[in-house]
């Protein structure tokens, strides 16, 4: 799997382009853009990459990972896919002339060339937050940071639901390769051993 990360946004967002590097089947994942700019330079590596765009996932619904949905959705006319706890953030975008939203939760397959990343439901910072796990690498949107997670003092957050995911987490294999919603990359190893957040301490929360 071939990765890009654009940095987008007043919240510094990850928007992430995967790709497959036999097929060059691919998905927009957390497109949160505030300028148009930051929406051209992505259109520019998928053109230059010869990109075939299949889906635009969103980790979860907050705006700062879902403002660019409907230019991407226009240009490409694939589907987007939320959790379906989290698709009432999106419904506004849904019209007749676009492919109907697919409504994700635990356990879904998402399916570009010969790359699958699966869904793992990790409620606490929204309802329907997400993860995408695949063989080598997990992205985490804002329920894992490297060293923190993400707010859970939202209407919909839940520090209860936040330890509960943590633990599916914990359970992952060290080597998986975490790119999160903001700031740098990370490996789940090293979250296990150093992130305050798996021992269940106080959050320092940013996002």
């Amino acid at each position: 799997m071939l990765i890009e990360t654009f940095t987008v946004g007043m919240l510094s967002t990850n928007c992430y382009v995967a790709s497959c590097h036999d097929t060059k089947e691919a998905i927009i994942i957390d497109p949160g853009l505030d300028y148009l700019s930051e929406a051209q330079s992505i259109l520019d590596y998928i053109e230059q990459a010869q990109l075939k765009i299949k889906y635009i996932i969103n980790t979860h619904g907050h705006s700062d990972h879902i403002k660019g949905d409907e230019i991407f959705q226009e240009k490409f006319n694939v589907p987007l896919c939320i959790h379906k706890l989290d698709a009432y953030f999106i419904e506004s975008l849904q019209t007749d002339k676009t492919p109907a939203t697919l409504l994700l939760e635990e356990g879904s397959l998402i399916q570009f060339g010969k790359e699958t990343l699966k869904v793992i439901h990790t409620p606490g910072h929204t309802r329907g937050c997400i993860c995408l796990l695949g063989d080598h690498l997990i992205f985490t949107g804002d329920t894992l940071f490297a060293g923190g997670i993400g707010r859970t003092d939202f209407p919909e957050g839940s520090m209860l639901d936040m330890t509960r995911s943590l633990r599916k987490l914990e359970t992952l294999p060290d080597a998986l390769i975490v790119y999160p919603g903001h700031g740098e990359t990370s490996m789940i190893g090293e979250e296990k051993r150093v992130n305050p957040f798996f021992e269940h301490r106080s959050p320092d929360l940013i996002y």
